[in-house]
């Protein structure tokens, strides 16, 4: 059910003395305007911010005998908390309930109420609101304790993922809405562009330059990609639409060319590392196949291995086994690495 929270504020402030209803107006920022400071009213009645929180204490002394008239909307304030694990981070909630145009008049609402309470933010945390105190002392313990085991596992989870990770410790899963609200309080774990969870100084989570981008890019494609299609990939992302700034190509193969993440596997293509690639040269490249093998190996042999590392052309493989200075043909017809 919508509810009109203007009208509703409205009524509850319609009837204080003058000063009182402009006060709570002013701190609530209930007219539309941006919420006060008790020292800026403060200031502009030439009185002390503590008189200011004197006034404003009258006013809701006044206005909560009201409140009974309008329980069902603090039932479904209630309601709407109570579906996301009994908290909600400030920002989120005010804007589910209140739209753009009357999270003031939220605020406001919860503001009166006794059984809702606010959390204000710390190093760790988001403000929020809750119905139930010992549900945040939950949230901070599950949230202390995913953080520990991101540490461990050193790589980002799906929300599936980190349900599994904490079922086993907590005795039971927590419900998806409830598991949203305790992500969205964290300043320490945070989404990533394509929906994983981790911590966020991690360059999968918060990827701070082109080259942190190109990386996701390739481990997002889990294939060579070529510069070119590294930067088209990354402007096409949601990387432009979190983070703004599009890439610039020869920008983009800088980067490849400098971080040791990437390898040049073909004429402009580069993949990972980590998926096994080897940085070097072909010629590098074979030395490292026939130092591995310990025995000599044909050439149709050296050629199907050196293409799982490289996209070059056949000719390319045999032409650099054609080089006496690195590699010398066995009777056998085989090849072997040519000793110093």
């Amino acid at each position: 059910m919508a509810y009109n929270y203007q009208t509703i504020s409205n009524n509850l402030v319609k009837g204080l003395p003058s000063r009182v209803k402009d006060v709570i107006e002013q701190r609530f920022g209930l007219k539309n305007r941006g919420r006060k400071t008790l020292e800026e009213i403060g200031d502009s009645y030439g009185i002390t911010r503590e008189r200011v929180r004197q006034i404003e204490e009258a006013g809701f002394a006044k206005i909560k005998p009201k409140l009974k008239e309008c329980k069902d909307v603090f039932d479904h304030l209630q309601e709407e908390i109570k579906l996301s694990g009994n908290l909600r981070k400030e920002d989120n909630l005010l804007e589910l309930l209140g739209g753009k145009k009357y999270q003031n008049q939220v605020f406001f609402l919860f503001s009166l109420a006794d059984n809702f309470k606010k959390f204000y933010q710390t190093k760790d945390f988001y403000s929020l609101w809750t119905i139930d105190e010992n549900s945040v002392k939950f949230a901070e313990d599950f949230l202390k304790f995913l953080e520990k085991r991101f540490t461990e596992l050193e790589k980002p989870l799906t929300l599936e993922d980190i349900k599994k990770e904490t079922s086993s410790h907590f005795g039971k899963p927590i419900t998806s809405e409830a598991l949203y609200s305790f992500l969205e309080i964290s300043k320490q774990i945070k989404a990533g562009v394509d929906g994983r969870y981790g911590l966020k100084d991690w360059s999968e989570i918060n990827p701070k330059g082109v080259k942190d981008k190109a990386y996701l890019i390739l481990k997002r494609e889990h294939r060579p990609l070529h510069f070119t299609e590294v930067t088209n990939l990354i402007n096409n992302s949601e990387f432009v639409k979190m983070l703004g700034d599009k890439a610039l190509t020869q920008t983009v193969h800088n980067e490849l060319i400098k971080d040791s993440r990437f390898v040049l596997v073909g004429r402009g293509l580069y993949a990972l590392g980590e998926w096994g690639y080897q940085p070097g040269q072909v010629k590098d490249v074979i030395l490292n196949i026939l130092k591995e093998s310990n025995k000599p190996l044909t050439r149709e042999q050296i050629l199907e291995r050196v293409s799982k590392q490289r996209i070059v052309k056949t000719n390319t493989v045999f032409l650099n086994l054609n080089n006496k200075r690195f590699f010398l043909k066995n009777p056998d017809g085989k090849y072997q690495v040519r000793e110093a």
